[in-house]
């Protein structure tokens, strides 16, 4: 559809926006892969719920299962204008830009080195899994990753148990935390991490 000519005051109001301005409205709709927002400003959308549209990753900076865990219909929320999705003449929209980025506040607090304590979230063969509280998961290594040597081996670890990790690495850009025992970091004289199952 060629919504610039079907629906020009529509057209000209997304135009109108700038990337980082705040707008507000309600939840107007839940889908499985986003959500409407109809915008307090602005025509209506002739085809959608809303003109403004949050995808699932803009809802919220932890991992979710499913937009219901954080929004509802008839629900009033505030967003930052992301861009003008032209193609559905839409404005796409983050809730999440308005809150305080955990990892970010996650790096700032912490270094390499320290050691932390938290629970293995699951065990891959590339890997473990080990939540750290505020949605921060964090990975020991089974094979050498860039560079870095292996950390652990799957046999050590099993999913719900408690323990202390050291962090090895913290990659802002890629959002992504290594992790190792603390006799890898101690050497060989260090006792074994303490492990205890989750009550």
């Amino acid at each position: 559809m060629d919504w610039q000519f079907e629906s020009p005051e529509l057209w000209a109001f997304l135009e109108s926006l700038r990337p980082g301005e705040i707008l507000s409205g309600t939840v107007a709709a839940i889908e499985r892969f986003g959500v409407f927002v109809a915008l307090d400003d602005g025509p209506a959308h002739p085809a959608f719920p809303g003109v403004g549209f949050i995808t699932i990753p803009e809802l919220s900076w932890r991992r979710i299962e499913a937009a219901t865990d954080v929004v509802e219909v008839g629900q009033r929320i505030a967003c930052e204008f992301l861009q003008f999705d032209t193609h559905n003449a839409e404005a796409r929209l983050s809730l999440c830009a308005l809150q305080p980025d955990p990892f970010q506040v996650f790096a700032d607090r912490t270094e390499v080195g320290q050691i932390l304590h938290g629970a293995v979230e699951k065990v891959l063969p590339f890997g473990a899994f080990v939540a750290l509280g505020d949605g921060i998961v964090g990975l020991v290594p089974f094979r050498e990753v860039h560079g870095r040597p292996a950390a652990g081996s799957p046999e050590a670890f099993r999913t719900g148990e408690e323990m202390s990790v050291v962090v090895a690495e913290i990659d802002r850009s890629r959002r992504r935390v290594l992790l190792s025992p603390p006799e890898v970091r101690c050497g060989p004289g260090a006792g074994r991490s303490e492990r205890r199952p989750i009550t």
